[in-house]
């Protein structure tokens, strides 16, 4: 398929620029594959489609206050720098990028919040991108401290406002637990603890898998055939506890829920010879979209996508392209909410 063809028209008042007040009443529209359907309920009807021996797997990352505002050396002039990831632990060496690049040089210093925490620029990447080295001796939980302190909630540069503090725990699933995400994965953020309880009552096993969402979710594909576009590596665990449930449930024919598209994306990139999950760690960038042979997850929770985003790519490569983009035909007119704050999609 090609690129164009995942174009549609997002008036930009659909954008969700702030999330529905309570978590789980988000708008949720059903997609059944099989009968054509689509159905408009919210979230917190999920229940009602899972039962008794069904899997849900949720990606349990952690998002940290990625996006840092310093100071050059000597000019003062004002510097955002995104942390991508952490290179080196002992080193305090990161890849970042940063805004503007043309002011940022090798051996450049950048001094954050009132000197608390200084870096110092060692290497080029990209015309972003830089290699940084925090120049910091207090213990390793202290550093993290300053960053969480010091660091701001790193929203995508689609919300078009700032961050406030309330996003701090908006931003971030209930069940985060692994820090290291630089974008929340944001099907999740509709689950309350009400909600996971009812389903488990009802005997559906939620379980974790990890993948660490970096910032290439949100990279715009600019090739026209999508079998040129490369995706960004995101660094991934797929549990021997998780793997066994899931090939449990698949096994006895009930519905395995992957909730979002990252934790599609590990699934998928962790699948045996044999055609069930494997305990797998590593690094994955597997670009998935239509045509694609979906082995593990039989149901999708996925929330509304970009144009052109790889995001509804796999999406339509889960659903079904003609069925999917009817379905965001749909959501424009009935004015669903988009993005990382939107509504949401579930996919049967």
């Amino acid at each position: 398929m090609k690129l164009s063809e995942f174009k549609f028209d997002l008036p930009a008042n659909l954008l969700a620029l702030y999330p529905a007040e309570n978590r789980d009443e988000a708008r949720m529209m059903v997609v059944n594959r099989k009968a054509k359907t689509i159905e408009h309920k919210v979230f917190k009807d999920i229940i009602d489609y899972f039962g008794d021996g069904d899997v849900m797997v949720i990606n349990n990352t952690k998002v940290f206050p990625a996006r840092l505002y310093g100071n050059k050396e000597k000019t003062g002039a004002k510097i955002e720098v995104f942390l991508l990831r952490e290179l080196n632990k002992e080193a305090h060496l990161w890849d970042v990028l940063v805004d503007p690049a043309r002011k940022i040089r090798v051996g450049n210093k950048l001094y954050f919040g009132d000197g608390d925490l200084v870096a110092e620029v060692i290497d080029n990447t990209t015309s972003r991108g830089r290699t940084i080295r925090f120049l910091y001796d207090g213990s390793d939980a202290d550093f993290y401290k300053t960053i969480d302190e010091l660091g701001e909630t790193p929203l995508p540069k689609y919300i078009k406002r700032k961050a406030e503090p309330a996003d701090r725990e908006r931003y971030q699933t209930i069940y985060a637990e692994h820090t290291g995400a630089v974008a929340a994965p944001t099907a999740g953020l509709h689950f309350t603890r009400q909600v996971m309880k009812r389903l488990e009552i009802k005997g559906v096993d939620i379980t974790p898998i990890t993948l660490h969402v970096g910032l290439g979710t949100f990279r715009p594909v600019d090739v026209e055939d999508l079998t040129k576009h490369k995706m960004d590596s995101e660094n991934f665990i797929v549990s021997d506890l998780t793997a066994d449930k899931v090939n449990g449930a698949l096994d006895a024919r009930k519905r395995v829920c992957a909730i979002g598209t990252t934790t599609m994306r590990a699934l998928e990139s962790s699948v045996s010879a044999n055609g069930r999950l494997k305990a797998n760690q590593g690094w994955t960038d597997k670009f998935i979209f239509p045509p694609y042979d979906f082995r593990i997850p039989n149901a999708l929770v996925t929330n509304f996508h970009m144009p052109e985003s790889t995001l509804l790519m796999m999406t339509c490569a889960f659903g079904g392209y003609d069925l999917i983009m009817q379905a965001y035909t749909t959501a424009v007119k009935e004015k669903y909410r988009f993005f990382s704050y939107g509504d949401v999609m579930l996919i049967l």
